[in-house]
């Protein structure tokens, strides 16, 4: 687990008895219920564990990092949903609002996100821009004292119970002219359409935005913008990180309790040396994805940590914490595979982050930017 300071060692205590007494119970149930836990994120916020990195004049907690990383893992390793309204609140689009919004959108929208109250959800992709983000098509046109979005996005984490969205546009041509503008959920203009669900069982609604009139006071970042963006995105690749190592470690400790005790042929399955050399190498790269999330946290400038070391980062943990996960649920058979316990759900969550937060193949890409010293398009000639 990432190193904390002495604070954060009393932290982390008071979080893991808080996460034993309430909200182990009922873990498995949420875990299979779709809907935002609205109660969890209310509850979580009375415990002053929403805002953890957020500056203390903006109403968060204003604590390290390393800290957030920590109590997440902690969080995850009770209730794997409570960990997504942690995510929420900590690095997901919150962070880079609270790193490069306007007092006054700070004023305005923060209390009621760092009480759970309100939920803000990322609106980045869209139909022809998944991974290629810089080509995204979503407008934002001047009129006056306001802006016109018009365009659509998808895959957003959330979006079916946001309140509000932070939506990436375009206003101009050119990666220069990307910025992004905070849309309230009822804004005339903006309509959800049908709700999806991915196979770990969250659910997504696409955005349209037709003539969507919002004020220029809700500029978030403007032409300009695109890499402050980015660097804020990288906050939240750290929480992904962080819970594909959690849920891995959970699934990997429900494993090694069941080969434990569980016994075939006249012995526990722990005694078999096929199992055993399988754990011992998830262990293995539990621990070496760990380390690499703990540099990266540790390297963190102004709690923004570098795009390198993120990417290194989450491609381990998002490998180990799969690998963790998809190991326990064969170890455990018939069990594993089933809904009775949280090890298939772990395998399901930690193969949906390999794809979320910047997909494992493009983070290669970037990692392989950094070990070259150049930038190597995807666009064609």
């Amino acid at each position: 687990m990432t190193e904390t300071t002495t604070e954060g060692n009393d932290l982390i205590d008071s979080v893991r008895s808080f996460a034993a007494r309430h909200l182990a119970d009922g873990a498995l149930a949420r875990a299979h219920d779709p809907s935002y836990p609205w109660e969890i994120a209310r509850l979580l916020a009375d415990q002053g564990l929403m805002g953890l990195t957020i500056s203390a004049d903006d109403g968060g907690q204003g604590a390290p990092l390393a800290d957030a990383v920590a109590v997440i893992q902690e969080v995850a390793q009770h209730c794997p949903k409570s960990a997504d309204v942690l995510q929420a609140g900590n690095f997901g689009a919150i962070r880079t609002f609270a790193e490069f919004g306007t007092e006054l959108q700070k004023k305005k929208y923060l209390p009621d996100l760092l009480a759970g109250r309100a939920l803000l959800s990322l609106a980045m992709s869209e139909p022809e821009a998944g991974s290629a983000a810089t080509e995204l098509k979503s407008t934002a046109t001047e009129d006056g004292d306001d802006v016109l979005l018009n365009g659509a996005k998808i895959w957003g984490t959330h979006s079916v119970d946001a309140t509000l969205f932070l939506v990436y546009v375009r206003f101009g041509p050119g990666t220069r002219n990307i910025g992004s503008v905070l849309v309230e959920r009822d804004t005339p203009g903006l309509t959800l359409g049908t709700p999806s669900t991915y196979m770990s069982g969250e659910t997504w609604a696409p955005l349209h935005f037709d003539n969507c009139r919002v004020p220029k006071e809700n500029i978030l970042l403007g032409p300009g913008g695109f890499k402050k963006q980015m660097s804020g995105f990288n906050v939240e690749r750290i929480g992904n990180a962080s819970r594909a190592l959690a849920l891995g470690r959970l699934a990997f400790n429900i494993a090694r309790e069941h080969l434990n005790t569980r016994e075939q042929f006249g012995r526990p399955l722990s005694e078999f040396q096929g199992l055993q050399w399988k754990f011992a190498e998830v262990a293995v790269a539990l621990d070496a994805a760990d380390a690499l999330l703990d540099r990266a946290v540790r390297n963190a400038a102004a709690g923004l940590p570098s795009a390198y070391e993120t990417s290194v980062a989450k491609f381990a943990a998002n490998d180990a914490g799969f690998r963790a996960a998809n190991e326990a649920m064969q170890a455990m058979g018939a069990l594993g595979y089933s809904t009775e316990t949280l090890v298939e759900y772990c395998m399901r969550r930690t193969r949906g982050w390999m794809i979320a937060g910047g997909s494992t193949e493009m983070l290669k890409n970037r990692i392989a930017e950094e070990i070259f010293g150049r930038r190597f398009s995807q666009r064609a000639a």
